[in-house]
């Protein structure tokens, strides 16, 4: 080819690319985005309104929205335990909450009071006691405004044994404060293992407390051994939260009502409380108000009160409702 034809031949090729070129900008200015969508920049990162090509990248991005949500969504609520220690847990938000006005707590002559509005009385004034109280006054008990006791009847050795006692005191205690007019319920320590074990504790409970009038609740104690090896070492929560249910229900079907006795450290690590909800709850927390977002009956608010006619520290109890 001529150097003269050559030189042509390029210029037309020239021509017809800018033409090209033209023609691809026009469609493209027609072809602009509706509202509310957007384009894709160069970088490749997909802007809002733009699908990504790639369907693996849009599952993962799902799936991260999804727990991003869920982190969102769990609540959180902290307490101390009797040492200060602070602590969170995640707020189950099934379970019945709390619905007591903690304004409303009052005290009295040395005792805590629960009153509505209008501040009348709306709580019974309780305690519990052991062989570890063994001489009471229970009339100067009485006198002194306290309106219930909840006596330990028995425990289970923390030994491989496990062998059931009974407390030293209980029947002196519940016969003289039956006696002096006071209301009157039991609980039992547990070192149960499994169902079978908390229902013997049962069956042990109600073959001594059959020849008693007993009103208030009976009470399955279980919790953490901190200054012994316990049987219970390592126990499993739902085991845990198994015993507290054969217990209850063996209580119940002899007619009396049942309670489970727990601090909050417990019921936020322990116990399934999402089983428990057919049961009441013996809470007890030290601090000046109850921790627990969850529903109680009975808040036990001090280890170190004073009650006439009890020498030394004895655990008070606040019970809700009159």
């Amino acid at each position: 080819m001529s150097k003269k034809r050559k030189k042509w031949h390029q210029r037309f090729l020239a021509a017809a690319f800018l033409g090209a070129c033209l023609c691809f900008a026009a469609a493209c200015a027609d072809a602009k985005p509706e509202e509310g969508e957007s384009t894709v920049e160069e970088s490749g990162d997909t802007q809002k309104g733009e699908e990504p090509e790639n369907t693996d990248i849009s599952t993962e991005t799902e799936s991260d929205s999804t727990n991003i949500s869920k982190e969102q969504a769990l609540k959180i609520y902290e307490f101390v335990d009797v040492k200060g220690k602070r602590y969170e847990a995640e707020l189950l938000t099934e379970l019945p909450m709390c619905t007591y006005d903690f304004t409303w707590l009052t005290e009295e002559n040395g005792y805590k009071y629960y009153t509505d509005q209008a501040g009348n009385i709306q709580s019974k004034v309780g305690i519990d006691v052991s062989k570890y109280q063994s001489q009471v006054d229970w009339q100067q008990v009485k006198a002194s405004g306290v309106d219930f006791v909840i006596i330990r009847l028995g425990f289970r050795g923390y030994g491989q044994e496990g062998k059931l006692v009974e407390d030293e005191c209980f029947k002196k205690h519940i016969e003289e404060a039956l006696e002096a007019g006071l209301e009157v319920g039991v609980y039992f320590f547990s070192q149960a293992i499994d169902e079978g074990e908390a229902v013997e504790e049962a069956q042990f409970v109600l073959d001594r407390i059959k020849e008693y009038p007993i009103t208030c609740p009976v009470v399955f104690d279980t919790e953490e051994i901190k200054e012994a090896q316990a049987r219970t070492d390592g126990l499993s929560s739902q085991q845990f939260t198994q015993n507290c249910i054969a217990f209850c229900d063996k209580i119940e079907e002899a007619g009396y009502d049942s309670m489970i006795y727990a601090n909050m450290k417990w019921m936020a690590f322990t116990l399934d409380l999402t089983k428990l909800t057919a049961y009441e709850k013996w809470y007890a927390d030290y601090e000046d108000r109850p921790q627990c977002p969850y529903e109680f009956s009975m808040w036990q608010y001090t280890e170190e009160g004073t009650v006439p006619g009890i020498e030394g520290n004895v655990d008070i109890n606040l019970w809700f409702g009159e």
